[in-house]
């Protein structure tokens, strides 16, 4: 094919589906344990290992891709003649979708038969893989360039982000919660439902009593939102919890035929906001 598409690792894709596939990949990076470490899709930093650690209080922190590393990415495709697309992690929650933009600039003047689209996807962990994921299967098609980027600018607000966290004190580190609602809710084991709005930001929704019931609350969403359920690939993103992400895979499939089911954890650039325990459901809705 004449271009390629380029995700990042905040799509949080299994990695064999990322290494059998032709989809070029650039990495946001962790700082954790004194050490930098590359969101490479747990090769580098395994999952069990990063959530354990969290869950014994390390704080790690994490780092948006800038524009250097984007133009070196670029260029490499754009001097084989290839074209890009690149769906960027939601410029509600990065700037990494800005410093993108920056980098197309600089390498179309460069190169002025460059042809780079960079999409700013407004979705975030297996949200932004579901759309990468459909994208890739349009790719396999042998879809132009041109009807991949129609398709996913006019599908990309229609893929619905619902999950749910089992500690309230990553949320209140990021400010979506108050100490004083953190507290509270932890001691009456409240779990809060959030959504990734058009915007691509997270949004607290509601909340509910007890693990279970959080989980069941996801199904309920998808049925209420989903659109031609039984031809959907579902994705279920979890925090080192895949108990929970198998129990609400079994919750699906008692009510619904659908195409198929793909888990996978959430990765450490992410998870370092969500935190363990955390359980997200991704599919297509006529909005979401």
């Amino acid at each position: 094919m004449d271009y390629v598409i380029i995700i990042d690792s905040c799509t949080d894709l299994p990695l064999e589906f990322v290494e059998e596939s032709e989809l070029g990949v650039i990495n946001l990076s962790c700082q954790f344990q004194g050490k930098e470490y590359v969101d490479d899709f747990g090769k580098t930093l395994g999952y069990k290992d990063f959530y354990d650690a969290v869950r014994k209080g390390e704080t790690p922190t994490t780092s948006q891709i800038n524009v250097y590393e984007y133009t070196e990415k670029f260029r490499k495709y754009v001097k084989n003649g290839k074209g890009v697309i690149y769906l960027a992690f939601s410029s509600g929650l990065s700037g990494s979708y800005n410093n993108a933009v920056m980098a197309r600039d600089l390498i179309m003047d460069e190169y002025k038969e460059a042809d780079i689209t960079v999409i700013d996807s407004k979705c975030a962990s297996m949200g932004g893989g579901l759309l990468a994921y459909y994208a890739y299967e349009m790719y396999k098609k042998g879809c132009s360039k041109e009807e991949i980027v129609t398709w996913a600018e006019e599908n990309k607000l229609k893929i619905n982000h619902w999950f749910t966290v089992d500690d309230l004190n990553h949320l209140k580190r990021g400010g979506r919660v108050s100490s004083v609602g953190a507290a509270i809710g932890t001691l009456l084991s409240i779990k809060p439902l959030l959504h990734v709005d058009d915007e691509g930001r997270l949004i607290p929704v509601t909340k509910v009593k007890g693990r279970k019931q959080s989980l069941r609350l996801l199904v309920e969403k998808l049925k209420e939102r989903s659109v031609d359920i039984e031809n959907q690939v579902i994705f279920i993103s979890h925090g080192d919890c895949y108990e929970d992400a198998e129990f609400l895979k079994r919750l699906i499939l008692e009510n619904y035929n659908v195409k198929d089911i793909i888990i996978n954890n959430i990765g450490p650039v992410i998870g370092s906001h969500s935190g363990p325990g955390t359980v997200a459901l991704f599919f297509l809705g006529k909005n979401r």
